[in-house]
């Protein structure tokens, strides 16, 4: 088993306990990931404070081992009128960050004016405000020119009300309208109708189960290569089946060549590539290559968080599992959206694939020593700190493992380019 990283200070609470960082993806209206909001999930109880910014920003922008992700995406994150101040924001570049601004309490509105400043200089120093539609309340309307971003929450606003809110965003401001917490189709058609453009919530994620669905030629030959690969066929059986698909051929060779794979030199021959990946990491690109080969219309958005998944889950597994049954992990992280990538019902999906015992019995049934892996995965996307607190108990891993894979894993899923 792998040493475990040391613990890093600025991952735990000062009174010890656990300080883990959650994600939800933002989309666009193309339904790809346009950024995360990271929050630290030990908040919940505890409220934030100028050092528990710090903490989240550090681990959130210097965790991981490149720039791939704060790079590409944007990062928003939550903050206090108290910790803006804190000069942990001299440590990372303002271009990608938004800092999530929250309203006063109620017994300091007379203060809004005198907090004015201190957001304008965040302003000119490049960060990106976000503000919930609280601000665009006569209170507030000195903050709302500062505003690139207006937040609305779906679980708070009556539908009626809704259009009224956009309405007025639209009328009074220039900044891009997010709509969060959507959990149904309908909440996001009904959004998406009045102009919002970025959405936040897990609806994307759920399956549309369609009647009748098959799979398609490309679908089909990815299961043989999966059998072949299980079967432990030759390199020559193997190599025929990606003759006879250009598709197939193709993406593999994308993948083996891309950053995430960190090959030396470029890959330009199929038996050489099934040489260097060997059978269990051909395993695992089989199954994430099934994430570019899914039910037409499925959201991009639902491809990048399997492969999120499947990284994360790997890399949680090679700290307690032998090595072998971290290509498994990854599997049971892809193939954990398989219901929502084909429009089949998960049972009916894994029933035309052969895979090991205890992939199954982790996706199908939550049993077995990957099922605990798959928990805490689906649980850093979500506001579950039960399901989350059983998970890490179970495992017995530390915040710094959780938050040092979970960055990796959205770093790594960018240098694939899924």
């Amino acid at each position: 088993m792998p040493e475990a990283p040391a613990p890093n200070p600025l991952t735990l609470h000062p009174t010890g306990s656990p300080r883990v960082i959650a994600r939800q993806a933002i989309l666009d209206e193309a339904r790809t990931v346009f950024g995360y909001e990271l929050f630290d999930r030990s908040l919940h109880a505890s409220g934030h404070t100028a050092s528990s910014d710090a903490q989240l920003l550090f681990n959130a922008l210097s965790m991981a081992e490149n720039d791939s992700l704060a790079g590409s995406k944007t990062l928003f994150v939550n903050c206090t009128h108290d910790s803006l101040a804190g000069g942990h924001l001299d440590l990372v570049a303002p271009e990608r960050v938004v800092l999530e601004i929250p309203p006063l309490h109620l017994s300091q509105v007379d203060q809004i004016g005198n907090h004015l400043p201190s957001l304008q200089q965040l302003k000119n120093r490049g960060f990106s405000l976000a503000f919930d539609f609280s601000v665009l309340t006569r209170s507030y309307e000195s903050w709302l020119p500062l505003a690139s971003f207006i937040k609305f929450d779906m679980s708070v606003l009556k539908p009626e009300a809704v259009s009224g809110f956009i309405k007025l965003a639209q009328t009074r401001s220039q900044a891009v309208l997010i709509a969060e917490k959507v959990e149904t189709l309908e909440q996001y058609e009904l959004v998406k109708s009045l102009g919002v453009s970025l959405f936040q919530g897990y609806w994307f994620a759920k399956p549309v189960l369609l009647e009748g669905q098959r799979l398609s030629p490309a679908q089909v030959n990815i299961i043989r290569l999966i059998d072949l690969v299980r079967k432990q066929s030759s390199t020559s059986e193997i190599e025929e089946l990606l003759k006879h698909d250009a598709m197939l051929s193709f993406n593999l060779l994308r993948f083996i060549n891309s950053a995430g794979f960190g090959m030396r030199s470029e890959v330009t021959s199929f038996k050489h590539a099934v040489m260097l990946l060997g059978l269990n990491r051909l395993f695992k690109w089989a199954a994430l290559l099934m994430t570019t080969s899914t039910s037409k219309g499925m959201p991009p958005a639902v491809a990048a968080t399997a492969v999120v998944r499947g990284r994360l889950m790997e890399l949680l597994a090679l700290e307690k599992l032998p090595p072998e049954e971290s290509d498994q992990a990854f599997v049971v992280g892809v193939f954990s959206l398989l219901d929502t990538m084909l429009g089949m019902p998960l049972d009916q999906a894994l029933a035309a694939v052969s895979l090991p015992v205890q992939v199954t019995d982790a996706l199908l049934h939550g049993t077995g020593p990957l099922a605990p892996f798959l928990q805490l995965t689906v649980a850093c996307e979500t506001n579950d700190d039960a399901a989350f607190a059983s998970a890490i108990a179970t495992l017995e891993l530390n915040s710094n493992q959780v938050n040092w894979a979970h960055l990796q894993a959205l770093a790594w899923a960018e240098t694939l380019g899924v």
